[in-house]
């Protein structure tokens, strides 16, 4: 039998959904920690993050290191995609229980980094996520590719290429045990 990107998805939701609570702390510790090592970069750039939902990956210790040093940014939902919004207080809690900062007028283009939950990864390094499309939609309209992060609290990865060719392709992916490099984009940009 095939494997397919909505089954894949769904054995990735069974296996967060299992994960043992008692240690979530230190997983998201670990996580934070190698993700505040990758985004350890000298000068001052523009961060892209999510604000985590209560299944993802808590990265808010690292969110909030970053601003004192970066500009950073959030997802702001519009319609069936995002526009990126300055990461302020308060927050507030909207469709999907994604909690948000205020809009803005502002019309910001440059991204440098983005920081992005995923459920699963598959072999070509592209991101399966709750199925919505809306980060492969908001990538769509972005005029340079930034660095693409992505997060897992529990590593599901596939090495079978299940993915369809919209879907967003990280530089990295990041779990609380692994990391893994694409080498693809690595070389694309050389």
């Amino acid at each position: 039998m095939t494997l397919t990107k909505s089954k894949f998805r769904e054995k990735c939701l069974k296996n967060m959904k299992s994960m043992p609570t008692h240690n979530k702390l230190y997983r998201d510790y670990l996580l934070n920690k190698r993700l505040e090592k990758s985004l350890s970069v000298s000068k001052k750039a523009n961060i892209l993050f999510y604000y985590p939902l209560k299944s993802e990956a808590n990265i808010v210790k690292v969110l909030n290191k970053m601003r004192k040093k970066h500009n950073v940014f959030l997802p702001f939902m519009v319609s069936k995609s995002f526009k990126m919004v300055p990461f302020r207080l308060p927050l507030k809690k909207k469709q999907f229980g994604i909690f948000e900062a205020g809009n803005t007028t502002r019309n910001i283009k440059k991204i440098d980094i983005v920081v992005v939950p995923t459920i699963g990864v598959d072999g070509n390094m592209q991101r399966i996520g709750f199925g919505k499309g809306m980060y492969d939609r908001f990538f769509q309209k972005l005029h340079k590719r930034p660095y693409i992060i992505f997060i897992q609290s529990d590593f599901c990865y596939t090495k079978e290429k299940i993915c369809d060719s919209y879907d967003v392709t990280g530089d990295i992916l990041i779990t609380p045990k692994k990391i893994i490099k694409n080498r693809m984009i690595k070389q694309m940009r050389k």
